[in-house]
Formats: C-alpha cells, structure tokens, sequence
C-alpha cells in the first residue's frame, strides 16, 4: 500500500504501541486514585504531560488534554466567548477553517453571536490585515488556523496576535493548529496565541487524544464538560492515560532530528509538485508553504473517481480533507475556482515515512486515469 493521506491520520510506531500497552496491561491505574499505584500513574501522566509542552513551547500546567482537536476547538471558541460575553458578542473567523471551528462558530450564531468570515484570496492566502480590518470594539474572539488542511497554507497567528494589541487588547485569539503542530515550527510562548488546539493522531499518535494550550490572558476559563474535575479542574472525566503515554512517545519520536524530517517531507512535496506538473490538465492548487500538504487538480475528471480508481491500486489520497466524506469541502468552494477545476481537487499528504518511489507510482497511476478515463465535466 501507498499512503498518502498523513493529513488525515498516520501510521503508530510499534514504539508508541508498545508504550500504550504497558499502561494498559501493568499501569493501568487510575491517576486520580489516591494509593501509590495510582500516584504513580499521576506522576507518569504529569511526567508525558511535560514533553509534549516542551514541544508545543508552555508550562506543563498550560496544556490539559483532550479527546481530540475537534474537542479543543470547541473548548477555546466557548471559553472565549464565555470570558469576553461582557466585551461584545462578535467573532472573527475565516472561510477556510476545519469545520470543528465552523460549525461551533455557526452554533453560536444560532444563540445571538455574530460572525464574521473572512475569504482567502485565489491562492488560499489570508493576511493578518484582513483579519484584523474586521475586529471591532465588540469583538470577543479570533479564530485561524496555523496550517490548512486542504492546501497546506501557513497562516500569520504570530502577526494577528500582535496586531490584536493595537486593534482590540481584550480580543482573544484561538488557532487550530492540528497541522501545523511539529510540522511548522512555533513556540506558543512566541506565537501569542491564547488557545493552541493539537492533535495526537496526526504525528504517529493514536486517535483518541489532544491537548489544549490555554495562555495566561484566559482568566478562570470556562470548562467544556462539566464533572469531576480532573485536568485541574477544567476537563473532566477519567484520563486517557494509555492515549497520553502513546502522545508522548509519538511527540518524543517525531521531536528527535525533527528538521530532518521536515526537510525530507518538503523535498517530497516538491519533487511531487515536479512530477504530478508534468501531467496534462493538471494543476496546482494554492501556494501552501506547509512541508506536507499539496492540493492539485485534474480539472474535468471528478476527485472522487480519480480517489476510487488510485485507491484500487493500493494507492490513498483524499478528495479534499477526509472530514468531508467525499463532499466538496469549503475550502475549494472559497477558492473560486472553475468548476471543472474545483470538481477534481484532490489532497496528497506526507510524512517522514513518504518515499520518492511512493511518489513515482502515484504520479503514474493519475497520468494512467488522465489517458484512460474519459474527462466527464
């Protein structure tokens, strides 16, 4: 098989497999309990909470985890709002956000908030001034992403941050950085941002946890599940403490020579920008900076079947982000593209795994599905 959707999820490490399996069969206490073998897994919990701080770049006791980034974003957008609801009931957002923001952010409007969305311009891109132009005195909440899932854009989180000083000191700021986190370097000390959302399962992790990195100016913020207490108080419910230990030997992983791999997956993806170009009726869809996202396009023949036909070969990409179940995702709707253009956006992703060879056969089997399929738009 050749995978090419590390946007989606990644393969585990046997490391990171063995890591759970000791906490589910020798730790497997609870790390609220208070007798030693429970202590001993609270020590443990803290001790993995610990690395993968370094690596998002806070204090330990700035990360809490969670079930996902679905659950993170959700998380920061409400604790937001909650905590600025006497400064105004405004949010700014963009079009080109992972539906875990959208759709919170639609929730919310349900309930009296304003929203207001900002479009990319043709190559994906959005500009912290045209952020920035839309925050207003009533403005409780920006939320943007760090990397786009579709097109591989890098958005400027570090420049809204500071421009939110001048603009709106009160305004808090959330990024989604799902796919930027150990794949575009940053440090949530520097970045400024007052919620960081992450997500396990994009860098060998397995599915089932996240983190949240809630920043100093969020006061007293507001849990999203009400209970119990745990995650010092703001995120109830038992520890996934097999998940964490699994986080942070992924982190651990990923974290070691990580500028090498950063290196290998960007000269993957332009080496797959050379091939798949040469191919007719082909194109590039957006400028993404990301070293692991490339959208392309056959325009006339439909993603889904250019996604079944590679996919019978043992060959995985996604028509869009895999959230969209084959739909076509906002993100292409906001580019404007042509139709024929939009209908065949397909996503290839990569990890430190993706070799050239993978690459060549994926190059191959779309120019094979260009010259023997007929074009149907």
């Amino acid at each position: 098989m050749i995978y090419l959707d590390h946007a989606a999820t990644t393969p585990v490490p046997k490391a990171v497999a063995d890591a759970m399996y000791t906490v589910l069969t020798e730790q497997y206490a609870n790390p609220n309990a208070q007798y030693p073998f429970g202590q001993e897994m609270r020590r443990s919990v803290e001790d993995w909470r610990a690395v993968i701080a370094k690596a998002v770049g806070c204090e330990a006791n700035q990360l809490f985890f969670t079930s996902c980034g679905t659950e993170g974003d959700n998380w920061a957008i409400r604790a937001a709002c909650w905590q600025n609801r006497h400064v105004g009931r405004h949010i700014v957002t963009t079009a080109v956000e992972h539906h875990a923001v959208l759709n919170c952010c639609q929730q919310l409007e349900q309930e009296g908030w304003e929203v207001t969305t900002i479009l990319p311009d043709q190559n994906g891109d959005i500009s912290a001034e045209s952020v920035l132009a839309a925050v207003r005195p009533d403005t409780a909440l920006v939320s943007v992403m760090m990397v786009n899932n579709e097109l591989g854009s890098i958005y400027p989180i570090a420049d809204i941050a500071k421009g939110l000083k001048a603009v709106n000191e009160k305004t808090l700021l959330h990024t989604d950085a799902v796919q930027g986190f150990l794949k575009v370097p940053f440090s949530a000390k520097a970045l400024g941002a007052d919620f960081i959302a992450i997500s396990g399962h994009k860098i060998g992790a397995p599915k089932g946890i996240g983190a949240l990195y809630i920043g100093p100016r969020v006061r007293n913020p507001r849990p999203l599940l009400p209970g119990g207490g745990q995650e010092m108080g703001l995120r109830s419910g038992t520890e996934a403490t097999a998940q964490i230990a699994g986080f942070a030997k992924a982190v651990e992983l990923r974290w070691d020579h990580l500028e090498d791999k950063l290196r290998h997956m960007a000269e993957v993806k332009a080496y797959a920008v050379e091939k798949l170009s040469a191919i007719p009726d082909l194109h590039i869809i957006g400028d993404g900076k990301a070293p692991h996202v490339l959208s392309v396009s056959m325009a006339g023949w439909p993603s889904q079947n250019v996604v079944n036909d590679l996919g019978s070969q043992g060959i995985c990409v996604s028509a869009g982000s895999a959230c969209h179940h084959g739909k076509s995702s906002q993100v292409v709707s906001a580019l404007g593209l042509p139709k024929r253009v939009a209908a065949g956006v397909i996503r290839l992703s990569f990890g430190p795994e993706t070799t050239f060879a993978e690459i060549d056969a994926c190059a191959e089997a779309l120019r094979n599905h260009h010259d023997h399929r007929m074009p149907m738009l």
